[in-house]
């Protein structure tokens, strides 16, 4: 990639997510163990696929629903109370407005699906997987088929795809992957680089930060953040997207072991709980169905067990639902 490409890409991120807050995915009834098929990794090299620009958005009704859509997704906020409850957008876990290589791009999401996912099971459609974002990244509930908001979001994917090839995993998808490292992640040791680096953004209590009612960084943990379900709560998955995009303007600034103890510290923190949890009687169930993965969920941490608890944030759905 030229200098003068990253440079405006990472000038893009800092508008994005300095303007407009950020997000993320899918959800079944049935109960089912809670791992990832992964797709074939992106092969190395050159990111060379690039988005449409927003002023070839064409002016006619299919560019409202782009518009629309791409508003929806750096301001999801704009659904809080009805499809969010908690303070996050899509745009936070998907930096530059879904269009930046490497923070799980939409131009390169859109064309593999529909795809299989061990998350629930089955085949799901890219309405399914937007919904599934909306059920536990957002703390909420999915939008409807064929209602305005989902709609739009299929779109302005859509439109973010044009001229990508179909069933290729494109360089620049995802978030690339971080090797394991010998000393393991540890979440004591990652309070002081959260400390360094993290807390000017999200706060000394991973709070976020707002600027009068606007969400402008989101919080890490608590009521605010994303739930126990949420594929970001995974230290793994967290680790992966920090090297690559944090400190926001820093990207890959932080070493190895200091993106997997940073992921650890923040994701050992309590947040609302996992929606399937209404489906089953014990948090022992929940996590050896669920939670089979490099995660804190029902770990002890500071003499409490994570997520043994009945709080879903502001999610009105009881836990017996």
């Amino acid at each position: 990639m030229s200098q003068r490409r990253f440079h405006l890409l990472m000038a893009g991120t800092l508008v994005s997510a300095l303007g407009l807050p950020l997000a993320a995915l899918a959800q079944d009834d049935e109960v089912q163990r809670d791992y990832q098929i992964p797709l074939p990794e992106a092969p190395a090299g050159e990111v060379t696929f690039q988005p449409p620009l927003e002023r070839d958005i064409p002016d006619n009704q299919y560019g409202d629903m782009v518009r629309k859509g791409r508003d929806l997704f750096v301001n999801t906020q704009a659904l809080r109370g009805e499809y969010v409850f908690n303070e996050q957008n899509c745009a936070n876990c998907h930096l530059d407005a879904g269009r930046l290589a490497n923070s799980a791009p939409m131009w390169a999401s859109f064309g593999v699906y529909p795809a299989y996912r061990g998350k629930n099971d089955k085949v799901n459609t890219l309405a399914e997987r937007i919904q599934g974002c909306f059920t536990y990244s957002m703390n909420g509930k999915p939008p409807e088929n064929g209602s305005e908001p989902l709609v739009a979001m299929q779109t302005y994917l859509h439109w973010m795809a044009t001229g990508a090839p179909i069933n290729e995993s494109l360089p620049g998808r995802g978030y690339p992957k971080l090797e394991e490292t010998e000393q393991g992640a540890d979440r004591e040791r990652g309070a002081e680089v959260y400390a360094q680096q993290c807390a000017v953004c999200h706060g000394d209590e991973g709070q976020g930060q707002k600027v009068g009612e606007r969400q402008v960084f989101p919080p890490l943990w608590g009521d605010g953040a994303y739930n126990w379900g949420a594929g970001m709560h995974r230290v793994n998955t967290a680790a992966n997207f920090i090297k690559a995009n944090m400190p926001l303007g820093k990207p890959y600034s932080l070493t190895d072991q200091e993106a997997w103890d940073v992921a650890a510290f923040i994701n050992s923190h309590e947040r609302p709980q996992d929606p399937r949890r209404r489906t089953l009687d014990t948090l022992d169930e929940t996590a050896e169905i669920f939670h089979d993965h490099h995660g804190f969920y029902g770990q002890k941490v500071d003499g409490k067990r994570l997520g043994d608890h009945d709080n879903f944030g502001e999610n009105p759905v009881p836990l017996d639902g």
